[in-house]
């Protein structure tokens, strides 16, 4: 009965958890289907985590923060881009190189504006819940304490997948992550869409560590991604790179970490209850993943 009592609490934290895994996951999602893997999606949402806290700071404002979250996760996301197409450097190590930057480079500046390696300061954090569902029987206890953020994700996911499926646009991004040479020969800019694969990449996974630093908490905190970035990839690996089956997959990580925290309440040692994502994480790549294949042009190039 006390299982039952605690549904409506593990589906929350469900939905409150998984919003910045289906966010990071759409812009891998963008990125592979261009092309570029997307093994720097760990820096974005650092970075985006961080850029968000300097621009509350600074500003006074939630959603000014919030902005500067998806800059900063551009950037980040740019930087990937010039690196694997500009100069062709493995995007593996690409990936990997910038995930250590980010770590590195928010820590310093943690230092330089706070005088604190662990923490930042205090910021406003947005404030807005989804509390006009709070009177619906049953789901009212699930959506009420909800960030509109969860709002915005369900749209984009949705709007994801009719850019991807349903537009010309989308027609020749996937173009260029399939045969980057053949989407060349028939007139499409092959390297502009790979950036724009990417930077969208970026804006979305900054979007994700926007919210985990001013939403789901009001600070910065050192390296507060928490592999969300890896956990991530492999949603989108799952979801066969389908912005809806994002949705679904991230709502399955999520439902992972929401019975995390329950699941400590029981005298589980947290060692082993913390891991819980993390072996879903391996089991899914080991197991889940072994028909699935991503588009064939990714790592290559028009020239190639």
């Amino acid at each position: 009965m006390d299982f039952v009592n605690s549904i409506p609490g593990i589906l929350s934290s469900m939905l409150f958890m998984s919003i910045p895994l289906i966010l990071a996951a759409l812009g891998g999602v963008f990125s592979v289907r261009a092309g570029i893997m997307a093994l720097g999606l760990e820096s974005m949402i650092l970075t985006g985590a961080f850029t968000a806290v300097v621009g509350a700071y600074f500003s006074g404002n939630a959603w000014v923060g919030f902005a500067c979250g998806i800059l900063g996760g551009m950037f980040f996301g740019l930087c990937h881009g010039v690196l694997s197409i500009k100069y062709k450097v493995n995007q593996v190590i690409s990936g990997i190189g910038l995930n250590l930057l980010a770590t590195a480079t928010t820590t310093l500046l943690m230092q330089i504006i706070w005088g604190n390696k662990g923490s930042s300061a205090s910021v406003p954090s947005i404030q807005q819940r989804l509390t006009f569902l709070k009177d619906i029987p049953v789901i009212g206890d699930i959506f009420a304490k909800q960030s509109v953020v969860l709002i915005f994700t369900v749209i984009l996911a949705l709007l994801s997948w009719v850019i991807l499926f349903k537009t010309p646009f989308g027609l020749q991004l996937r173009m260029v992550g399939e045969n980057p040479k053949a989407a060349s020969s028939v007139g499409i800019p092959v390297k502009k869409m790979k950036y724009i694969g990417v930077i969208l990449c970026g804006a979305l996974a900054g979007m994700a560590g926007a919210y985990l630093s001013i939403d789901n908490l009001n600070l910065f905190v050192r390296d507060m991604s928490a592999s969300r970035g890896y956990i991530a990839v492999a949603i989108a690996i799952l979801s066969r790179y389908n912005p809806l089956g994002v949705l679904l997959c991230g709502g399955l990580f999520g439902l992972c970490d929401a019975i995390q925290i329950y699941a400590q309440g029981y005298g589980i040692p947290s060692q082993l209850v913390q891991m819980i994502p993390y072996i879903v994480t391996l089991i899914v790549l080991t197991i889940g993943v072994k028909n699935i294949q991503p588009p064939a042009g990714v790592g290559k190039y028009e020239d190639e």
